[in-house]
């Protein structure tokens, strides 16, 4: 019985120094201040070229952190904002490279479930781990996308 019990200390211990400390996970954590920023950057860029859009940035789950609603822009955005975001965070790619894959053909693309097929969603990196992503939705897939880019680029400055 002591036998057991000392490999399950050990065995406990073992895992928590291979996982990630409570520290380490928070920092890697998408906070509601950088998601401010990045929805600031994003909005910044829709203003300077008069275009209404929705700007959502969701964590690394593709759960909403900050949304944002410019002045007349279509209520529909919101859901395709969110799903834009929700899609480049858990694939952990740009939506852009769903849109792609259709054009070229590979229309397979179109049975994942959450794989949105147009440019807008992209994902947000600390380093090379993806942390959140933000979506946009509002004008056409292009300009979405580069809405979404002016956001993700806020994100990266240090």
């Amino acid at each position: 019985m002591h036998q057991k019990l000392v490999s399950a200390v050990m065995l406990g211990s073992c895992l928590a120094l291979s996982g990630p400390t409570a520290a380490q996970s928070q920092q890697s954590a998408l906070t509601l201040e950088a998601a401010t920023r990045i929805a600031d950057a994003a909005q910044a860029e829709a203003t300077r070229n008069k275009w209404n859009v929705v700007i959502a940035v969701v964590d690394v789950g593709g759960y909403l952190i900050h949304l944002r609603r410019l002045d007349n822009t279509q209520l529909g955005s919101v859901a395709v904002a969110e799903e834009k975001a929700k899609s480049a965070a858990l694939f952990r790619r740009p939506t852009k490279a769903f849109a792609d894959a259709v054009a070229s053909g590979r229309t397979g693309v179109l049975r994942l479930p959450g794989a949105i097929p147009i440019e807008g969603g992209v994902p947000l990196l600390a380093g090379d781990q993806v942390v959140g992503a933000i979506g946009v939705s509002g004008v056409t897939a292009e300009q979405d996308g580069q809405v979404a880019q002016a956001g993700a680029k806020a994100f990266t400055k240090p």
